[in-house]
Protein backbone atom coordinates (compact mmCIF):
# COMPACT_ATOMS: atom_id res chain seq x y z
CA UNK A 1 0.00 0.00 0.00
CA UNK A 2 1.71 3.11 -1.56
CA UNK A 3 1.43 6.93 0.05
CA UNK A 4 -1.25 8.72 -1.99
CA UNK A 5 -1.73 12.39 -1.38
CA UNK A 6 -5.32 13.74 -1.07
CA UNK A 7 -6.46 17.48 -1.18
CA UNK A 8 -9.70 16.72 0.71
CA UNK A 9 -8.10 14.25 3.55
CA UNK A 10 -5.47 18.11 3.66
CA UNK A 11 -8.17 20.44 4.14
CA UNK A 12 -10.27 17.97 6.43
CA UNK A 13 -7.04 17.68 8.91
CA UNK A 14 -6.97 21.44 8.67
CA UNK A 15 -10.06 22.04 9.70
CA UNK A 16 -8.98 19.20 12.96
CA UNK A 17 -6.10 21.26 13.14
CA UNK A 18 -7.72 24.27 13.54
CA UNK A 19 -10.73 23.14 16.30
CA UNK A 20 -7.72 21.96 18.46
CA UNK A 21 -5.43 24.76 18.45
CA UNK A 22 -8.93 26.75 19.40
CA UNK A 23 -9.43 24.06 21.77
CA UNK A 24 -5.77 24.24 23.17
CA UNK A 25 -6.13 28.16 23.29
CA UNK A 26 -9.54 28.05 25.26
CA UNK A 27 -9.01 24.90 27.78
CA UNK A 28 -9.41 26.37 30.33
CA UNK A 29 -13.15 28.07 29.61
CA UNK A 30 -14.35 24.39 28.20
CA UNK A 31 -12.50 22.78 31.81
CA UNK A 32 -14.27 25.12 33.83
CA UNK A 33 -17.68 24.90 32.23
CA UNK A 34 -17.99 20.77 30.81
CA UNK A 35 -14.81 19.27 33.19
CA UNK A 36 -14.06 19.66 37.35
CA UNK A 37 -12.34 22.79 36.81
CA UNK A 38 -8.91 23.81 37.64
CA UNK A 39 -8.07 19.71 38.15
CA UNK A 40 -8.93 19.17 34.83
CA UNK A 41 -6.84 21.80 32.94
CA UNK A 42 -4.03 19.46 31.86
CA UNK A 43 -6.33 16.60 31.06
CA UNK A 44 -7.96 19.24 28.50
CA UNK A 45 -4.56 20.80 27.64
CA UNK A 46 -4.03 16.82 26.81
CA UNK A 47 -7.28 16.19 24.40
CA UNK A 48 -6.43 19.53 22.38
CA UNK A 49 -2.81 18.30 21.80
CA UNK A 50 -4.55 14.83 20.87
CA UNK A 51 -6.71 16.39 18.56
CA UNK A 52 -3.94 18.30 16.81
CA UNK A 53 -1.95 15.29 16.26
CA UNK A 54 -5.13 13.30 14.39
CA UNK A 55 -5.20 16.60 12.43
CA UNK A 56 -1.52 16.41 11.44
CA UNK A 57 -2.37 12.61 10.67
CA UNK A 58 -5.49 13.01 9.00
CA UNK A 59 -4.10 15.94 6.78
CA UNK A 60 -0.53 13.98 5.95
CA UNK A 61 -3.58 11.03 5.06
CA UNK A 62 -1.15 9.09 7.21
CA UNK A 63 -4.30 7.66 9.30
CA UNK A 64 -5.12 5.20 6.96
CA UNK A 65 -1.61 3.50 6.49
CA UNK A 66 -1.74 3.71 9.98
CA UNK A 67 -5.06 1.96 10.47
CA UNK A 68 -3.69 -0.52 7.59
CA UNK A 69 -1.25 -1.72 9.13
CA UNK A 70 -2.94 -1.73 12.65
CA UNK A 71 -5.64 -4.00 11.43
CA UNK A 72 -2.86 -6.41 9.43
CA UNK A 73 -1.72 -7.19 12.76
CA UNK A 74 -4.88 -7.83 14.61
CA UNK A 75 -6.19 -9.79 11.94
CA UNK A 76 -2.73 -11.27 10.38
CA UNK A 77 -3.81 -10.86 7.21
CA UNK A 78 -0.73 -10.23 4.37
CA UNK A 79 -0.83 -7.54 2.17
CA UNK A 80 -1.43 -8.11 -1.78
Amino acid sequence: MGYEFSFGSFFLGIVIMGIGAAFMRWHQWVANNFGMGVSSYDKYKLYALGTCVLGFLVMTNLHWFILGNLLQVIFNRSGS
